[in-house]
């Protein structure tokens, strides 16, 4: 474990208090960071990258506030349920900041978690019962109700954090307020971000996330707040927002984008030698939401209440495209057809409009 001296929650802590072993156990889990990337810089600057959209306001969360205290740094425990690409992402980044990872998954990844010095359990009977501080879905959305309604809750501690990773979030939210037991938290978030446009560093990404059930002035706060200075620490921007809103925008973008790349699969495009950026653009596109299953592109559909006005809507935009189109081409035919009939001086008609020379 790490000294370190950071800004900590008042609302958890005070300046004053003495140190009595309840509160030394409360200040003994603080933020494990990676040895290159000082944690007081990003705990600085916490108040000021917080955009925080449920009241439209800069106001930093109520996670943000901050006093000097020294304190020893207790690394996480976080179990992800779902431990195909994208776990196996995100968990690369929780290890190189000290944390403990463990996983468990419908295929044996025993290798590569031995590999990577990550504790890999076949059942989630047995991950339950390593009890981790938080629980990170990363499951497919098709299968994330029968995953949830499967955990042993008994097993877990009863200040346990449940997270998800989904691409929608009303839908995870209202699951596990159903499900969960009242006690434990719940933290929707959503990485905008994956594999392949994060290879290189998380720095300015996107990072959204809505503490939906955070229990105040505990030890459940301070992990909400240990979990979520992860991707601080990656430099993502963080974007808190609510359930609703998120899938309102994500049906406009990340809906959309996948929709459109899905068509153009279907169009069958090939790159040519006079591709224009434009045109590569497409192509990545097309590239990118293809490499995707297709039980994602049917997820975002199913589980987002908004993406069936907006596959309407694209249907209207393109109908209203076609239209004035072929709305342009017939005024142009009938002004041929009646210059001709009139017999307008060719000399003034552009020569493709000309007829022929028999």
């Amino acid at each position: 474990m790490t000294s370190l001296h950071v800004h900590d929650f008042t609302s958890i802590l005070h300046v004053n208090q003495p140190k009595t072993s309840s509160t030394v156990d409360v200040i003994s889990t603080r933020i494990p960071i990676r040895p290159y990337r000082p944690i007081t810089k990003h705990l600085s600057m916490r108040c000021s990258r917080v955009v925080n959209h449920i009241d439209n306001s800069l106001k930093p969360s109520s996670s943000s506030s901050f006093f000097n205290t020294t304190f020893q740094i207790v690394p996480l425990k976080i179990g992800i349920i779902g431990f195909g690409n994208f776990g196996q992402f995100l968990a690369k980044a929780f290890k190189q900041q000290g944390h403990d990872v463990l996983a468990t998954s419908r295929s044996d990844y025993s290798e590569y978690c031995q590999k990577h010095d990550i504790g890999f359990f076949r059942h989630i009977d047995d991950l339950c019962e390593a009890q981790p501080d938080i629980v990170l879905l990363c499951s497919s959305i098709l299968s994330t109700e029968n995953v949830v309604r499967e955990i042993p809750f008994h097993k877990l501690k009863s200040d346990t954090i449940f997270a998800d990773a989904l691409s929608v979030k009303q839908f995870p939210r209202d699951l596990f307020l159903e499900v969960l037991p009242p006690e434990f938290g719940i933290l929707c978030t959503h990485p905008m971000f994956g594999p392949d446009s994060g290879k290189d560093g998380w720095d300015g990404l996107r990072f959204v996330y809505n503490e939906v059930r955070i229990a105040e002035n505990n030890i459940q706060r301070e992990k909400c707040a240990q979990f979520l200075s992860i991707f601080e620490n990656e430099g993502c921007q963080m974007i808190q927002m609510s359930c609703e809103e998120h899938d309102r925008y994500a049906a406009g973008s990340q809906f959309v984008t996948h929709t459109v790349g899905r068509i153009l699969s279907h169009l069958e495009l090939e790159s040519t030698p006079i591709n224009t950026k434009g045109y590569e653009s497409l192509l990545q596109l097309t590239e990118n939401t293809v490499s995707d299953s297709f039980d994602l592109y049917y997820g975002l559909f199913v589980y987002n209440v908004n993406a069936t006005e907006q596959i309407e809507n694209l249907g209207r935009a393109f109908d209203t495209v076609k239209q004035k189109l072929f709305g342009r081409l017939h005024e142009v035919l009938n002004k041929q057809m009646t210059e001709r009939n009139t017999g307008v001086d060719k000399a003034n008609l552009p020569a493709y409009f000309l007829p022929r020379e028999k």
